[in-house]
This record gives C-alpha cells, structure tokens and sequence, in this order.
C-alpha cells in the first residue's frame, strides 16, 4: 500500500465473504495516514443529495435570517464566519476559517442538567427551512449506524471483539457539521494564511465525511511531511481517526493533521457543501490506552467529554 489514502470496499465485510481481509485493509490504511476512502457502505446517494440540498437552501437564506440560529462551537445551530479557527487547536494562530456551518448535535439527555446543558441540548430548526429537520434527521441516524459499523471494524483490525467499543458508544455525544465553503465573491481575498478550514486534527474516535471535489478543497498531510490533495470518489465516505481513537489505540493509528484550502483564484465563483459527522464516546467513557502488541506508546487515561471540551474551546474566537 502507497498511496496515503487508500479506497477500502466494505461489502466483503457486510457479507461475511472476507472480513478478516477488510480489518487487515483498514488497520494498514489507519496506521500509515490515519485516512481512507470507504465504498460499499450501503448509504443511499439520494439521501446524501437531499442533505446538501437542503442545507444549501439553509445556507441561501439572508444573513439577519441566520442570525437567529447563531450558535457557538460546540452549539446547535449557524455559526457565522469569523467564529471558528481550527488551526488554534494544534496551537497555530491563524486568521478565522473562511466557512459557515449548521450544527446538530446529540440531544437524548441523561437526566442530569449540568451534562445535559454540556453535551445534549436540543437542537434547533429553522422554521424558514423546513426540510432541513427531516433530511438532517435521517442522515444523522445513518452516519450513527454507519460509525458504530466502523467501530466494529476497528476493533477487528485491532485483534479486539468485534463489540470491544460498544459499552462506552451506547449513549455517545456526536455532532453533525454541515460547512458551507462561500465563494470568494462572498468571502473576498483570502488573507496570508487563512483557509477555508486551518490545519487541525479531529477530536473524536472517527470523522465520516460526504465531500465535494473543487480546487479549493481537501488536504491530507502524509507521513512524508508534505501536503496532498485527498483523493476523491462520489460514492466514498472520506473518514479519518480523530485524536481520542489515536490515543486508545497508543498511537497504532494516525491523527493526521488535513486542513480545507482557501477559495482559488483560478475558480473564485466555486462554493461547496461538505457533510462531516464528528463520532466520539459517551461523554463520561474513560478512555485507556491499549497495551502493546497493539498500542504503542502508553498515554494517561482520559475521560471523553473533558478530552474534547478541551479542543473545542480551543477553537473558538471570542
């Protein structure tokens, strides 16, 4: 395997006809770039279209109409650009990121109201676009499906039972980012080091990302230190380890650093829809390293709700 990000077809797991080959695909793909393409997912591309139809109606609404969806990082709702700069996370102070988002999140509560307030508030509609709930709704519940899949997966290839992640994704915060990449028409020039999204690595166990192919678009750095544009394929889900698998894991798996590329003068009217579902843990889960022969370098234990408080908050302007 050489190239960084390779294409993994999952139907010979879905099958049962070689599973064993699938996990061994996918820990070799996780522990060289901490990124790959997967196809034979079973997500309908209707439902995928509809989602990035319906936000993009979303999006196309006035800006005093956003407005009263305005959300922090974290939150549920619009967040404006100007908001969020992901580079700050890897401690890179860069200007804001040139992107909006719709945000939902995990809003089945436990019950108690201080981590109902911090991890599963309600989520907000907008009554201006009405088939925003419905398509959001649905495809939240697949990329949930699809991620508990995965997991099952990742725990294959990692010589663990198939259901090792199960007891601590039983009630997992998540949250599903719909990002809106403007124009720049919309955005204007680009300053000296601002991107659509800055370089960062994700928080959580695994990122499921329905993409867009354009000039200003996804970057991987590989482990050869230099950056790439990620491969594309219509019918794949790009998903990569976020920061919290990595460290189970004792770093066997790649948080690769990737990183949106600003708008380009050689296409400056192109904007793009990307559907990204951050997966985590459940929120009080108590993450500890996995020893050796898997894992391979021993981290403290953490608990997933702090570990990804603690990024987010970093993230945020203001």
């Amino acid at each position: 395997m050489t190239e960084p990000v390779p294409s993994i077809d999952l139907r010979p797991w879905f099958s049962g006809d070689d599973r064993a080959g699938v996990a061994a695909q996918v820990d070799a793909a996780l522990q060289r770039s901490g990124f790959m393409l997967v196809t034979g997912h079973g997500i309908a591309p209707e439902l995928r279209a509809a989602t990035r139809a319906a936000a993009r109606a979303f999006f196309a609404l006035p800006a005093d109409v956003k407005q009263r969806y305005a959300a922090t990082v974290g939150g549920r709702g619009w967040l404006p650009t100007g908001v969020e700069a992901n580079g700050y996370a890897e401690g890179t102070e860069t200007p804001p990121d040139l992107k909006e988002t719709f945000a939902i999140g995990a809003d089945t509560p436990v019950g108690d109201p201080v981590v109902d307030a911090a991890w599963f508030l309600p989520n907000v509609w907008p009554g201006e676009s009405p088939a925003l709930q419905e398509t959001l709704t649905e495809y939240q519940a697949a990329m949930r499906t699809l991620a508990d899949q995965l997991l099952e997966v990742c725990a294959v290839a990692l010589g663990l039972p198939e259901a090792f992640f199960g007891p601590t994704t039983d009630h997992p915060t998540w949250t599903l980012n719909i990002n809106w990449y403007p124009p720049m028409g919309v955005v204007g020039e680009p300053e000296e080091g601002q991107f659509r999204i800055g370089p960062h690595t994700d928080f959580g166990t695994l990122t499921l990302l329905d993409r867009e192919y354009g000039s200003g678009g996804l970057q991987v750095f590989t482990a050869d230190g230099e950056w790439v544009d990620a491969p594309y394929d219509p019918d794949a889900f790009t998903i990569n380890v976020g920061d919290l698998l990595a460290r189970w894991t004792g770093d066997r798996w790649l948080s690769a650093r990737h990183r949106v590329l600003p708008p380009q003068a050689d296409a400056p009217d192109e904007d793009l829809v990307s559907l990204v579902y951050f997966y985590e843990a459940n929120h009080d889960a108590i993450v500890e390293t996995l020893e050796p022969p898997i894992g391979r370098a021993a981290h403290p234990p953490v608990v997933c709700g702090d570990f990804i408080r603690e990024r987010l908050d970093a993230i945020t302007i203001g």
